[in-house]
């Protein structure tokens, strides 16, 4: 997406199960990067009160609401979905736009690996990993040296800064700590690693090939 004549990413995103924990925050921090936002639950009064309350957080924000993802899926530049519907169809991913890049943040993941494999034109994130810095000593947890997921890096950004507390957990998690906490992980060093998708860590390639194919379907 480009950036339009608001400073926003001239664009479209949605969050599917916007008034979860993760889902909420995520439609506060879209709303101030992306022109139009679109919020999908089943929960018509949460639903209107994320709208209300993400409005007023964000003076100008264009905020849509809709009981179900179906109705303006095929308009979406970027999703994210964060659901708890462990097992259900969340999506269907045959009606996304080539070239949508789609965030999956729930656990189970929203989007099964074989629905995946049918949209090559579409970028499916599972999750991003975090490069330590320095000289790192620890167990291997299955990722390169000095790497770890997201999760783990916050509990170590809050132990460098001597802050023995719990910070992004519970159903009400607050945009002003995401932003915190990526500022000291820049502070002590941290940077993204890489991304990663049900297949594993993507490369240039992945990406390359994703914009060829949109170029081919245009």
């Amino acid at each position: 997406m480009s950036i339009g004549p608001s400073g926003k990413a001239a664009g479209k995103a949605m969050v599917v199960g916007a008034t979860g924990a993760i889902g909420s925050v995520c439609a506060r921090l879209l709303a101030k990067a992306v022109d139009e936002v679109y919020l999908a639950a089943p929960e018509p009064a949460k639903l209107l009160a994320l709208k209300e309350s993400v409005e007023q957080e964000t003076p100008g924000a264009i905020v849509h609401v809709a009981g179900s993802a179906e109705r303006d899926l095929a308009d979406m530049d970027m999703i994210v979905t964060a659901t708890s519907g462990a097992g259900k169809r969340i999506l269907d991913i045959m009606k996304v736009k080539p070239g949508c890049v789609i965030t999956d943040v729930a656990r189970p993941l929203d989007i099964p690996a074989e629905d995946v494999a049918k949209r090559p034109d579409v970028l499916v994130i599972e999750s991003g990993q975090i490069q330590l810095p320095g000289e790192v000593r620890m167990k291997d947890i299955g990722l390169s040296d000095g790497v770890v997921y997201a999760c783990l890096a916050e509990t170590i950004v809050l132990a460098l800064e001597a802050r023995f507390e719990n910070f992004t957990l519970g159903r009400n998690i607050e945009w002003e700590k995401v932003r915190e906490i990526y500022k000291l992980g820049l502070k002590h060093g941290m940077k993204l690693a890489a991304i990663s998708g049900v297949n594993g860590v993507f490369g240039e390639d992945d990406f390359e090939r994703v914009r060829e194919l949109v170029a081919d379907n245009k």
